[in-house]
């Protein structure tokens, strides 16, 4: 089995294609990062426009890449919600006409199970029912994956998400996009103890998180530093920062796992690729006496391997879509996320 899958979600233009579920046989990324740092963030129309530039050159190398021809394809997978509205478009608009032109299955796929599935592709031997913890730029839930297809949110962040956190804080310490990636680089040479930060929660609901105190909070610190002609020691703040975000996500992990039963734990998303989380979630597990699985840090962005992948599992479970398949900027509520097109 052939999945050919289509990322467009943000700003990477990706195009991959996996064999049996789990098998890459190829993988291209067309990023924009770079034209999106003078602006401090992604640009959605400039995006989208690059989306247009972009995804039929990535596409056919993916293909070539995997030696493999578009009829030799058992379906055509595609990130369909959520995610930039225009940019998304892209990718979907391409996918219907290349699958309609091939006379290939459609198959839509929900940009959190892509992150989720990303598992597979590194470990093989990761088989539901598992918790998950899926922490990105947008994103930041505790999921319940029941089974390749089904799966259940038992929390999630009620305001900003981690990775837009660790985005925004960035941006104001000075540090050039993408932050995230920033904050953890800074936060080797800093002191994590140095500044006390706020650990907001959500009362009466123990698995949700809120990420906008704190980065309020840290935002506050920084320009009253400004304002008093004192020096922030900015990679001190950056370990501080990202020292608190990997204890909040941990501990919410560790209240799920007790709450659920869960023994096997995995994480997923853009910020399982931070260092400090990746370290905290370990030692938890460890301690714990919990398996747990992370993807390598080539698939924890975005990309197309994930979208092929869990494609490959929609598949198999007999989800299509037909032509009038629509991109949607908001898709996370739990039926969302199983599959029914």
């Amino acid at each position: 089995m052939l999945i050919l899958g289509i990322e467009s979600s943000c700003d990477e233009t990706a195009a991959s294609v996996v064999e049996d579920c789990t098998k890459l046989r190829s993988s291209v990324i067309a990023s924009q990062a770079m034209e999106h740092r003078q602006y401090g963030g992604v640009v959605p129309e400039l995006a989208s426009r690059r989306h247009c530039e972009n995804i039929y050159a990535v596409v056919k190398q993916a293909l070539k890449d995997a030696n493999v021809t578009i009829e030799e394809l058992d379906g055509i997978a595609v990130t369909h919600t959520p995610g930039l509205i225009g940019a998304l478009l892209v990718g979907v608009n391409f996918a219907k006409g290349l699958a309609f032109a091939a006379g290939k299955p459609l198959i839509p796929v929900h940009h959190i199970t892509g992150h989720i599935a990303a598992n597979y592709l590194a470990h093989p031997d990761l088989k539901p029912p598992y918790l998950c913890l899926v922490v990105s730029g947008g994103h930041t839930m505790l999921c319940e994956v029941k089974s390749y297809t089904e799966f259940a949110i038992l929390g999630t962040t009620r305001d900003d998400a981690a990775g837009e956190c660790f985005d925004k804080c960035a941006r104001v310490l000075g540090y050039p996009y993408p932050g995230g990636v920033q904050i953890d680089k800074a936060a080797q040479q800093g002191d994590s103890t140095k500044y006390a930060l706020p650990r907001p929660r959500v009362a009466g609901s123990e698995l949700d998180c809120s990420f906008s105190g704190l980065k309020t909070a840290v935002i506050n610190m920084v320009h009253h530093a400004e304002q008093k002609n004192e020096t922030i020691d900015a990679p001190s703040m950056a370990a501080s920062l990202q020292r608190t975000v990997a204890e909040i996500l941990t501990e919410k992990t560790l209240l799920a796992a007790k709450q659920t039963g869960y023994k096997t734990i995995a994480m997923a998303g853009g910020v399982s690729a931070n260092s400090g989380l990746r370290s905290s979630m370990e030692a938890m597990c460890k301690k714990h006496g919990y398996t747990l699985y992370m993807p390598p840090l080539s698939l924890c962005g975005d990309n197309a391997a994930m979208i092929a992948c869990q494609g490959s599992y929609n598949f198999l479970a007999g989800v299509r879509a037909d032509e009038s398949l629509n991109a949607y900027a908001s898709g996370t509520a739990i039926g969302e996320m199983v599959e029914t097109v």
